[in-house]
């Protein structure tokens, strides 16, 4: 399965916004120039992100963005859910009944192999991503990364 590049924005953005302490804010700006991503297309995915209820964003000189619900309550599906949906990826057409070797269609009743193998693999990655939440992915990390990342965003420019 391949996601957007844009995935990847929103799920490292929140793991930043995680590492904030609780009531801090971060622009959409400040955001796109921490990870060199283009703003406008960050601020559409952390939009997303709002309507889902997954972030709180506020507007005005001290606005930005903030978790709406305590990182171990964010999944990683969550995230990826929010900004890419969650339609399964593989899309069966019934090859098996085209062409010269078309399977009769009553020996079509049940799904195919291949769709049933690729539904349980999707419904594995889909698994794997709610059991990993934000709160997780951050307690995880070095404190020098979070030391690092909360300098960067909460502390005025010299």
């Amino acid at each position: 399965m391949k996601l957007p590049e844009t995935s990847e924005w929103v799920l490292h953005a929140t793991a930043v916004i995680a590492q904030l302490p609780p009531g801090s804010t971060v622009s959409g700006a400040q955001l796109a120039e921490h990870f060199g991503v283009p703003g406008p297309y960050l601020q559409k995915q952390l939009a997303k992100l709002v309507r889902a209820g997954i972030l709180t964003g506020s507007t005005g000189p001290r606005g930005g963005f903030r978790l709406a619900r305590d990182p171990e309550a964010i999944t990683l599906l969550d995230l990826v859910t929010a900004v890419d949906g969650d339609a399964d990826p593989y899309v069966c057409r019934e090859l098996r009944q085209q062409g010269r070797g078309a399977a009769r269609p009553e020996d079509c009743r049940n799904p195919c192999a291949l769709a049933s193998a690729m539904r349980a693999a999707h419904e594995a990655w889909r698994s794997s991503l709610q059991h990993a939440t934000l709160g997780g992915i951050v307690a995880g990390l070095p404190s020098a990364v979070l030391e690092k990342n909360r300098r960067l965003l909460l502390e005025p420019r010299a």
